[in-house]
């Protein structure tokens, strides 16, 4: 039987090798983002490339309202969930606490933890009636330790990755598994939104150092999901080999 996977924040970055990755595994897919051209795009290619069942479904997972009339949209043959990946997610700014914008953090915890959570609470009903299900939350480094000019962003993460184990303990008994994936320094579209947009402040990021890709998560991602049905994979960390935690890195130039 063909399984289904739901993902969030499919435009571009993790979400977009993850939904390649998953259709290329066989699933049937429910993909979700706020750039419809860009969904559009993707799930043609979907189709045409790997001949993958696909739904797009454009909303932004900060209004509730918004993922209910998204989630009760689906088809009846995409309502059966087998894999939820919550990656809808972003930082916003990289100054102090006090120099920082209301607006970003605002931002950052109504997509990184509200919006997981939204989506989440209306999905796990029918993974608890079917007593199968596996939900993989995309948490960061940050949600492990935090670092200067971060400590929102940080503070989303770690909630993240403290909502991930409390769903460990309360959905064991149904036969759910709940796992999550904290990459270190990645290179896709996560730096020039945390910098409003400026490309040169975003590649500075990642001077003299190799950093995580997107492939990289979708390789994890496939790891988790192809595990044998008795093997929970909980928590995977990843850096890039020149980074050691949030704050120490070893660039090529110094």
């Amino acid at each position: 039987m063909t399984k289904t996977a739901f993902i969030t924040g499919t435009t571009a970055g993790f979400g977009e090798a993850m939904a390649y990755r998953m259709a290329m595994l066989g699933y049937r897919l429910v993909i979700t983002g706020r750039r419809k051209e860009r969904l559009d795009e993707l799930t043609g290619k979907l189709c045409s490339e790997y001949k993958c069942e696909c739904v797009s479904l454009c909303f932004d997972v900060r209004d509730y309202d918004a993922c209910v009339e998204a989630v009760n949209s689906l088809p009846e043959s995409f309502r059966d969930i087998d894999v939820l990946v919550n990656n809808a997610g972003l930082a916003a700014g990289a100054a102090p606490f006090d120099e920082s914008l209301l607006d970003d953090f605002e931002r950052m915890i109504d997509t990184n933890v509200k919006g997981l959570i939204y989506i989440t609470k209306l999905l796990v009903p029918r993974m608890i009636e079917r007593k199968k299900g596996h939900i993989v939350n995309i948490s960061s480094i940050a949600g492990i330790e935090v670092y200067p000019n971060g400590s929102v962003y940080c503070a989303s993460k770690h909630a993240v990755n403290a909502v991930t184990k409390g769903l460990r303990l309360d959905l064991v008994k149904y036969g759910i598994k709940v796992s999550s994936i904290s990459p270190g320094m990645a290179e896709t579209e996560f730096s020039i939104v945390r910098y409003h947009g400026d490309e040169d402040k975003a590649k500075a990021v990642y001077q003299g150092i190799v950093p995580l890709n997107a492939e990289d998560i979708a390789d994890t991602l496939e790891f988790i999901v192809t595990r044998p049905d008795h093997v929970s994979i909980n928590d995977i960390q990843l850096n890039p080999k020149q980074q050691a935690n949030t704050y120490m890195t070893y660039r090529d130039s110094q």
